[in-house]
């Protein structure tokens, strides 16, 4: 184990006799016939990064409900410097120095980001009343520790965008005054909504974290982070502890195939000839819209293209423009030779499939079975008469696409939050190829997902596109914009600054591109 630094390079280990450890040991954890965690014994110690892996269901979720004292183990203990703790509560564990930054946002978008910094503390109060000034005061000292003194204490969280406010929930566990400081930051995927830049915003505090002797549980599918980070790396597989190692004892391949029980080591499948490119698709010439000013770029037959950019650069309004959720303001937009549709119905109908960013609050209706999710778009096709549904036929049909992107779902009457992650984003791509489009807009499609859910993901795309679908797949992952694409469009300040071929390329030169234009590679 790296015994000097931690995985944020430049930072110094705290002095050993400042340690603190957790101990699981033996902890069992039983759902009805589910055995989410079966005898899992982990350490956490302070002043380390120590990674959580596993694939969907693999019991990770547990592990932290347990630790936030939201669950009770069946069997096993707790053990805290030594000593075992009691019967466990958010209480409790929050005064045993523990920090927990989930996955879900949970914010009061009416509130201001000052009062969301102090959801779950008081508010200080000067004569009985509430002290705004120093509440305002004490969010601004934790944001500037984050970096973002951009953000205005007062200003209402509806305000900010999804990774802003996933900032400030990080920064709020930063804000001082705890009889007990905090010492262990869990951590449930904490940048699947943030850009490249709040990201590295965000390792930076990490690193800082760790350096004044906290430590960190980091939960991400997103390997080049933990692979960035981590010191430790522990792996779950089937609410089982398959391993614990040093970074340094293990790697990429290793950890997946612990995860999964299987080689992935061709996690993206190979390139397109772009030498020989399909026909051209979509025909994009000086399209406005919202954000986006003055694209224009055609889309080949089978062909994957990337969209990439910073936060604001306009690889959202891209895909949007297209979708026709904002009208058009000048441009053209052509689908296989004829104008495309000008909202999102006409373009869903007209051959274009769409998979949105945040499949949750966009995409699902959580509560709703498989069925009726995948069908939502094409009702028009399976109506009997002007007022009847084919009930047969809409689970038929959602069958066949379920196959097809290899759902897993005890059946397609299931509700869709009794799903994985994983399965929940198959639903969408059933429902993005329910209409066989000819173009498919991929936004963020792994978000969230799992190593083995993103290779079958992965390979799904690279399939669809040997039978001559074309993609655009915008992604603030670079590795997996670099592994699926052919060309990447670079974004800049809401326009289409440049295309250039994947090939080649390497993840700082895509980063530099967000910026200026380099010479000396192969542009599209």
């Amino acid at each position: 184990m790296r015994s000097e630094t931690t995985g944020a390079p430049g930072l110094r280990r705290p002095d050993c006799r400042a340690m603190r450890d957790l101990d699981l040991k033996n902890v069992s954890r039983r759902f009805g016939a589910v055995q989410a965690l079966d005898d899992v014994s982990i350490s956490l110690r302070s002043g380390e990064v120590h990674a959580l892996m596993g694939e969907n269901g693999a019991g990770k979720s547990t592990l932290i409900r347990i630790l936030a004292g939201l669950d009770r183990p069946d069997t096993g203990n707790l053990v805290l410097d030594g000593g075992m703790l009691g019967a466990a509560s958010p209480g409790a564990m929050r005064a045993a120095g523990l920090r927990f930054i989930h996955q879900e946002l949970h914010a009061v978008r009416g509130l201001s980001v000052a009062e969301n910094m102090f959801l779950d503390r008081p508010y200080p109060r000067r004569m009985g009343l509430v002290n705004w000034r120093a509440l305002n005061r004490a969010a601004a000292a934790a944001l500037s520790r984050l970096g973002l003194d951009r953000l205005n204490p007062r200003a209402p969280m509806s305000e900010l965008g999804a990774g802003d406010q996933m900032l400030v929930r990080i920064a709020g566990t930063l804000v001082g005054g705890d009889a007990i400081p905090p010492w262990l930051y869990v951590m449930d995927e904490p940048t699947a909504a943030l850009t490249s830049e709040e990201s590295e915003r965000l390792f930076s505090v990490i690193g800082e974290l760790v350096g004044q002797g906290a430590g960190v549980l980091y939960v991400s599918h997103r390997m080049p982070e933990v692979l960035r980070l981590a010191d430790r790396v522990s792996v779950l597989r089937d609410g089982q502890h398959v391993s614990t190692r040093p970074l340094g004892e293990t790697g990429q391949a290793r950890i997946i195939e612990e995860m999964t029980g299987r080689d992935l080591s061709g996690l993206f499948p190979p390139h397109l000839d772009t030498d020989t490119p399909g026909a051209i698709v979509l025909e994009i010439e000086q399209l406005s819209a919202g954000a986006l000013r003055g694209a224009s770029f055609e889309l080949h037959a089978g062909e994957v293209l990337g969209v990439a950019g910073v936060a604001g650069s306009g690889r959202g309004a891209l895909l949007r423009a297209l979708l026709g959720e904002v009208p058009r303001r000048s441009g053209r937009a052509r689908l296989d030779g004829r104008p495309l549709g000008r909202n999102p119905a006409q373009v869903w109908a007209g051959g274009i499939g769409y998979v949105p960013r945040e499949r949750r609050s966009q995409g699902l209706m959580l509560r709703r079975a498989i069925a009726e999710n995948i069908v939502l778009p094409h009702l028009g096709a399976l109506a009997r008469g002007r007022f009847f549904l084919n009930h047969r036929g809409q689970r038929r049909v959602a069958q066949d696409l379920g196959e097809q992107v290899r759902l897993k779902a005890a059946s397609v009457t299931q509700a869709c939050e009794e799903l994985s992650g994983g399965n929940q984003q198959k639903v969408l791509f059933a429902r993005a190829l329910g209409g066989n489009p000819r173009v498919l807009l991929l936004d963020e499609p792994t978000r969230g997902v799992d190593i083995g859910a993103r290779f079958e993901l992965y390979r799904l795309i690279r399939q669809m596109t040997a039978h001559g679908l074309a993609v655009i797949v915008a992604s603030s992952d670079l590795p997996e914009l670099l592994g699926l694409s052919n060309r990447i469009a670079v974004m800049r300040d809401g326009e289409l600054a440049e295309i250039v071929y994947a090939e080649g390329l390497t993840e700082a030169g895509l980063l530099a591109r967000f910026y200026h234009e380099l010479p000396g590679e192969r542009v599209a």
